[in-house]
């Protein structure tokens, strides 16, 4: 760049020295009988001559004082700097980090197809994803276990402590009684139990032989134990293909039996509120807070480092569907654009001015001199052709207005 601009002063002074010595040479040739036509040479170069040199004040006038004297109305740039920063600054944003600029211009964008395009690919999906994991990663990592234990111990435990609980577990419990989740809860165990007793069938018949009467004999009870195992498989056998089994119903009366006095009952609130105060004021808690923190990290490094791992994968996939969604649905694109916009122009209506006074307080930063070597770095070169132009089209004025004052005299 400043070999560049080197250059283009070095052409527009060197035409500058052309002109004038075209001028000399022309006008020494007419004063000594030369041809007629050597006059409108003589004129030529010598608007020419002004005309460089006048453009030649005017640009260096810009950037520092000429032939380094004080003259008024020079050196524009470095002892002006400041009211040239603020004035780009406010020019900036007004007409740049303007709020209907702002929307103009995001909804020409077509954020919600463009992102939804590139979110679609499979590719893009994952990179989204390992990008996230690999914050949390490090945001998990980073947390000390002293610092977790105590928010929770100081900021946590003491806003669980002063609401009561009954209440809050009754809402709860009820809500999982109207999703019908703990049908599922009682899938599971009847489940395992059914599986467990057909593993162990010795052990389910021994204990039924160690609870006999001593005085009834050992066949009797083995064949009671045997008949008690085979009455106990096909009850549960019956309890897992029955959905309105009497079992379930009891179960469903005594949840939601304790759900309502949960909510209703203050006798039972004050034993919840009880045990609340024993569990809490444990000396294993703070323990018991670490280890829980210790086993959650574990799990979520885990799932955030392991590129396979099914969080990751649904993650990505999850992405990949959305953005296909928002590539293709005109409705969630439009709802999404809008966002875009509100989002855009909420930030330059909140941070305009922090953003274009960059501009100004930077400019206020440079030195005078460093200011004027940055700019006349950047446009001294096209302010070159100025001179170069101011060159040749002041001799072709010249040129012309010693032809017209020919004809005219």
């Amino acid at each position: 760049m400043r070999r560049a601009l080197r250059r283009m002063r070095l052409i527009a002074t060197s035409m500058l020295a052309a002109v004038v010595a075209v001028y000399l040479l022309a006008e020494g040739w007419r004063s000594h009988g030369g041809p007629g036509w050597v006059a409108y040479v003589a004129a030529a170069a010598e608007a020419g001559v002004v005309g460089a040199l006048a453009d030649w004040f005017a640009v260096t006038a810009l950037f520092r004082h000429p032939l380094g004297l004080p003259i008024p109305h020079t050196a524009i740039i470095p002892e002006r700097k400041d009211a040239l920063g603020r004035g780009l600054e406010n020019f900036v944003s007004t007409h740049f980090l303007a709020e209907d600029v702002v929307r103009e211009k995001v909804d020409g964008i077509g954020v919600s197809v463009r992102v939804g395009s590139w979110l679609r690919q499979p590719r893009h999906a994952e990179r989204v994803t390992a990008e996230v994991a690999g914050r949390l990663t490090s945001a998990i990592s980073g947390m000390s276990d002293d610092l977790v234990r105590e928010v929770v111990e100081k900021a946590v435990l003491p806003r669980v402590v002063e609401r009561p609980w009954a209440g809050v577990l009754g809402a709860a419990l009820q809500r999982v009684l109207d999703d019908r989740l703990h049908v599922r809860l009682v899938d599971v165990i009847v489940a395992e139990v059914s599986e467990w007793l057909a593993r162990n069938p010795e052990v389910f018949t021994r204990l039924v032989v160690d609870q006999a009467p001593s005085w009834t004999p050992q066949w009797l009870d083995e064949a009671v134990a045997v008949k008690a195992y085979d009455k106990a498989l096909e009850a549960l056998a019956e309890l897992r293909a029955d959905p309105e089994h009497r079992v379930r119903q009891a179960v469903d009366r005594f949840l939601g039996e304790f759900a309502d006095r949960l909510r209703t009952d203050p006798s039972l609130a004050e034993q919840v509120e009880q045990i609340k105060q024993r569990l809490l004021g444990h000396a294993e808690v703070g323990r018991a807070v670490a280890a829980i923190w210790a086993t959650t990290r574990t799990i979520l490094l885990d799932l955030t480092t392991d590129p396979t791992s099914t969080a990751r994968v649904r993650a990505a996939d999850e992405l990949a569907a959305f953005g296909a969604r928002l590539a293709t649905n005109p409705e969630l694109g439009r709802t999404v654009d809008r966002a875009a916009s509100d989002l855009a122009a909420r930030a330059v209506h909140r941070y305009q001015g922090d953003i274009a006074a960059i501009i100004g307080d930077t400019v206020a930063s440079w030195e005078p001199e460093e200011t004027s070597q940055r700019i006349e770095l950047h446009v001294g070169r096209d302010l070159q052709f100025i001179r170069i132009n101011g060159t040749v089209v002041g001799a072709l004025v010249g040129l012309i207005i010693h032809a017209l004052t020919e004809l005219a005299f």
